[in-house]
């Protein structure tokens, strides 16, 4: 079986990503760098986090491989659903989780992600994002992305905030969703270990600063006006004031 491990950039996914492969690895579940390596799968899954980038019927074809010779292992995508993941899912070989996080907080952990590793000259996927506009209209194509993803069958679907807010009852969706045992010594030490400001070296979580609601700080508010009338129509819907 395959994990796929959805995320809203700047969302958590990170964290989300590797909770979720620990969990999995933690009752039986292959590491899926080391099904990367074995299967020559680097093209296809790319990254730290073993992203699959677009979920095509190539793509899913060449993981399922692996999973159809018997492996459990957890990829990553940032993507919309295709008729490809949807048919995987309908045959039980695909597992999906989805989260997402208010996208006006997102925008600007994506821009600041972006600059902090252009002063460092080492430029990054968000380090094209250097005007407001820029920020807004790459941020609107994954608001369509998650509402595609809420349109789905048999998705577990999590909020960032939630899990930062409400961690405990978020953690057991998440097992309870991946059947595995909660009483489990090994499922409660990765919870733990996953838990929000468990250490101050949680590493691959793409934690910088995480505070809900920054956005009002930091963008003018002729810039929040902005926002607010290109998310009117989903704000509401995601669980957030407008």
């Amino acid at each position: 079986m395959i994990v796929l491990s959805v995320g809203m950039p700047r969302a958590g996914s990170g964290w989300h990503y590797n909770l979720i492969n620990d969990l999995m690895m933690s009752s039986g579940a292959a590491d899926a760098r080391v099904i990367r390596e074995k299967y020559k799968l680097q093209n296809i899954l790319t990254e730290v986090n073993c992203n699959i980038s677009v979920l095509s019927l190539r793509r899913m074809a060449m993981v399922s491989i692996p999973a159809l010779l018997g492996n459990t292992f957890v990829i990553k995508a940032h993507s919309s659903p295709t008729t490809a993941s949807r048919f995987l899912s309908s045959l039980g070989l695909l597992r999906v989780t989805y989260i997402y996080r208010d996208p006006r907080d997102a925008m600007l952990s994506a821009y600041d992600y972006g600059q902090r590793a252009l002063a460092k000259g080492r430029p990054n996927a968000f380090s094209h994002l250097l005007e407001f506009d820029d920020c807004v209209n790459f941020m609107m194509e994954y608001v369509y992305i998650w509402e595609k993803w809420m349109k789905e069958k048999n998705v577990l679907i999590a909020r960032y905030e939630d899990l930062l807010t409400n961690y405990d009852e978020e953690f057991n969706r998440l097992v309870q969703f991946l059947n595995l045992d909660r009483t489990s010594l090994q499922v409660k030490e990765r919870g733990e270990k996953y838990r929000p400001g468990a250490g101050d070296k949680q590493q691959g979580l793409h934690f910088f600063k995480g505070k809900i609601g920054r956005f009002r700080e930091s963008y003018t508010t002729e810039q929040q006006k902005i926002m607010a009338e290109k998310l009117a129509n989903y704000l509401p819907k995601m669980g957030y004031e407008v």
